[in-house]
């Protein structure tokens, strides 16, 4: 019990880990900087969003995984922008000046690329899950 309690926080640590600095590392080569704090929101968000397919009883699609997983990440977004951005001041992003924002925080531009790149992040997930973690090979429907 204790070798099964271990093996599965050794993978979801894994998992955050590799989310939180691939989203991290992306910060830094599309606009040039990041802040640490975007280590704990993407690596939650990665956790989150690959573990749709595992916690239902049935397959999602792929379009119902991109588009749940964009609901989250932007949300993780917000609260993570509410707490570095608002509540500490430490202004790591504003979007205030882009359209159809929520306080700067959060805007449908940013939803939209998160919703793309929810597809990268869900196969590369499953790969991690297949290939690393003995899990079952991935199969995808797309509707």
């Amino acid at each position: 019990m204790k070798d099964h309690i271990n093996s599965k926080l050794f993978k979801y640590l894994f998992l955050f880990i590799t989310g939180g600095f691939t989203y991290f590392y992306m910060e830094i080569i599309f606009r040039g900087f990041s802040h640490y704090s975007m280590i704990i929101c993407g690596g939650l968000a990665f956790v989150l969003c690959g573990v749709l397919n595992q916690a239902t009883h049935f397959r999602l699609s792929v379009i119902s995984q991109m588009l749940i997983s964009t609901v989250i990440i932007t949300s993780l977004e917000l609260i993570t922008g509410y707490i570095v951005n608002i509540r500490l001041h430490l202004n790591v992003w504003d979007y205030s000046r882009l359209p159809y924002n929520f306080h700067g925080q959060i805007c449908a531009a940013y939803s939209f690329i998160w919703m793309l790149l929810s597809l990268l992040c869900i196969v590369i997930d499953d790969l991690i899950r297949w290939k690393i973690f003995d899990e079952e090979r991935p199969s995808y429907r797309i509707l």
